[in-house]
């Protein structure tokens, strides 16, 4: 292996794969050598994007490269089992898109293959990158709120909606809600023990594409998550809700976004710290940094792991189906959801808005 510089075959140049592409081409550690896409246009885009890279709609062709070190997998779930499978097989270290596959026995058979084979595998578990939560957890750690007792997460937004081409992925608390499954379990340092979830089926859609979750840690510690892509679609203003507010025995540590900005409230027992910063949006930059710097030293130094991103997976199943075990009921109609669909295709600023050929729009982020 070259000591200095990775070489990194990337599959998938969709939206994902151009913000990763993008943070590769700028990070020393990375040499961009392959973007593999189906799509011809897709293709010419990328060429364009990366001169320096192999254009390949042929995988093999990074699969059966010697000097690639890496494979960055940015396609759908339903693509990535044989995908991850054939980058252990041939001794590349992987950097993948969540979830790993598209049902969670796959995902459990990709873990143990995974730890079996001596690589490294880091998922995008984006949240765990994020300076404002570390900042968080190590206030937290230190003692400053006394007993840690209450984790209470929530993220609504105006977002992808359902038909947009996530379906791999599941509905809504699974695609994006994963995520914040994962935050909730971060922050308590423990494993899930019991949770009850109520959902909405907005427009009349046939997964609940709101759910909110409460239950235990086995540690104690209490949560509430709360997910939907369901926060105002068609307002005149778009907005959103997103925050993490946790309790402690004797302070709280909170921390909310614009997008932009995020903002981080410590109220301890011995110090108050209110600290903003740059949100970053997704922490590509800083993942493929730890995870390049990680491979050359030979061991993790902080990369959220793919057992982190199959419980996560897992666990978001599981409060997904209980939400419609409960019963779900429907709110609003499904001609709404088609008025909401057609003024997506139409913006050029929101939030997770699909991407589109040739014209990478402007947009916040999805989840």
């Amino acid at each position: 292996m070259d000591k200095e510089r990775l070489k990194v075959g990337v599959i998938g140049f969709g939206r994902m794969g151009r913000l990763y592409v993008e943070e590769i081409r700028r990070n020393p550690l990375w040499t961009l050598a392959y973007i593999c896409d189906s799509d011809e246009e897709t293709r010419k885009a990328a060429a364009m994007v990366a001169p320096e890279a192999v254009i390949t709609d042929d995988e093999d062709d990074i699969f059966g490269d010697p000097d690639v070190n890496v494979v960055g997998l940015f396609t759908l779930a339903d693509a990535r089992p044989a995908q991850i499978r054939e980058a252990l097989k041939t001794g590349k270290h992987v950097l993948a898109e969540k979830p790993v596959a598209d049902d969670i026995a796959t995902e459990w058979e990709i873990v143990d293959a995974v730890e079996r084979s001596g690589l490294m595998f880091t998922v995008n578990m984006c949240n765990r990158n994020a300076w404002y939560h570390k900042e968080m957890i190590d206030f937290i750690r230190s003692g400053e709120i006394g007993e840690l007792a209450i984790v209470r997460v929530a993220h609504m937004t105006p977002g992808h909606m359902p038909q947009e081409g996530h379906e791999p992925e599941g509905p809504a608390f699974h695609d994006c809600g994963m995520h914040y499954v994962d935050v909730a379990r971060w922050y308590a340092g423990g494993e899930y023990a019991t949770y009850h979830a109520q959902g909405v089926r907005m427009w009349s859609h046939e997964s609940p594409w709101w759910v909110q979750v409460h239950g235990a840690f086995q540690n104690g510690v209490v949560f509430d998550i709360t997910q939907g892509s369901v926060y105002g679609h068609m307002a005149k203003d778009q907005t959103h809700n997103c925050y993490v507010d946790v309790i402690g025995s004797k302070g709280i540590a909170r921390t909310t976004h614009d997008y932009k900005t995020a903002t981080v409230e410590l109220h301890g027992v011995t110090r108050t710290v209110i600290k903003t910063g740059d949100f970053k949006d997704k922490q590509i930059d800083v993942m493929i940094d730890v995870f390049g710097r990680s491979i050359l030293a030979g061991k993790n130094l902080g990369f959220p792991t793919v057992r982190d991103s199959v419980i996560a997976s897992d666990m978001a199943w599981k409060m997904l189906r209980d939400a419609e075990k409960n019963g779900a009921p429907c709110i609003g109609r499904p001609e709404e959801m088609d008025e909401i669909l057609a003024r997506r295709r139409a913006m050029t600023n929101g939030y997770g808005l699909p991407a589109r050929r040739q014209k990478r729009s402007s947009h916040l982020p999805p989840k």
